[in-house]
């Protein structure tokens, strides 16, 4: 089946994976609804790009993703304003860099909010949309440290390790109802989020910014390149096609290599 004419929620998707995503979904012929953080005008810039570039409908939540009303909310805007939902992507998420001793419990509840819980609370709210159509796509952006663990990051991985998991048990639960659900785990990817982390792995580890990309970051991934965003997104648009039908429960691994070592 063509894409065209379907309807997504990409959660996280002002910027960086999340963009890049509601943009190759758009280009598919995807209507998308966007959500995330950053100025309004900004926000409606990107929003109005996507609409006049790919000729679709384009929308927007500002929807709390640590607020489950807000998030049933946004389910509810895509299912009226776009006339359904078929493919919800869960990409949304933040990263704190500390000692476990030292870690601030807000940022605990934070990341684990925002990383895992509020993938639970969309897909709890898409399933019955999906069901009823028979049709759907969910997937979830986890990351490397979904399959193995770095210094400092106690709650990102404990997080995307519980999206990995989360991710196999509604595969099961969906498997007959012709929706897949599977989740992404990029390495490295230049976007924010990691440029947002480099001061705070500086601090922790006592490195310049050089040596964080380099002895650090890119020390993960043999290949010693990042992982662009749009090659994240092409995963995402195959995952779902027709010729992704049979590939339910997978944690697909897009990080130059890191985790076959």
């Amino acid at each position: 089946m063509s894409l065209k004419d379907c309807n997504a929620i990409i959660t996280g998707s002002t910027s960086g994976i999340g963009l890049a995503y509601a943009r190759a979904l758009a280009e598919e012929g995807v209507n998308v609804l966007i959500n995330g953080l950053g100025k309004p005008a900004d926000i409606e810039q990107e929003r109005t790009r996507i609409e006049t570039e790919f000729g679709i409908k384009a929308i927007y939540s500002p929807a709390d993703m640590t607020r489950p009303d807000q998030i049933k909310d946004m389910i509810d805007q895509a299912v009226s304003e776009l006339g359904g939902l078929d493919i919800l992507i869960n990409n949304a998420g933040v990263q704190f860099v500390s000692p476990i001793e030292e870690f601030p419990v807000e940022k605990w509840d934070q990341i684990i909010a925002i990383n895992l819980s509020a993938a639970f609370h969309a897909i709890r709210a898409a399933a019955p949309v999906m069901k009823k159509a028979g049709w759907g796509r969910i997937i979830s952006t986890a990351s490397a440290h979904s399959l193995v663990a770095s210094p400092f990051k106690a709650a990102y991985v404990a997080a995307k390790h519980g999206l990995a998991g989360l991710t196999k048990t509604a595969a099961l639960e969906l498997a007959t109802h012709k929706i897949t659900v599977n989740c992404i785990s990029p390495g490295y990817v230049w976007t924010p989020l990691v440029e947002h982390q480099i001061p705070d792995t500086m601090k922790a580890r006592g490195l310049t910014r050089e040596q964080v990309i380099n002895d650090v970051l890119l020390d993960s991934q043999p290949t010693k390149q990042f992982v662009t965003a749009e090659q994240v997104a092409a995963i995402a648009v195959f995952l779902c096609s027709d010729a992704a039908v049979q590939i339910t429960g997978a944690n697909i691994s897009v990080d130059g290599g890191w985790t076959a070592e």
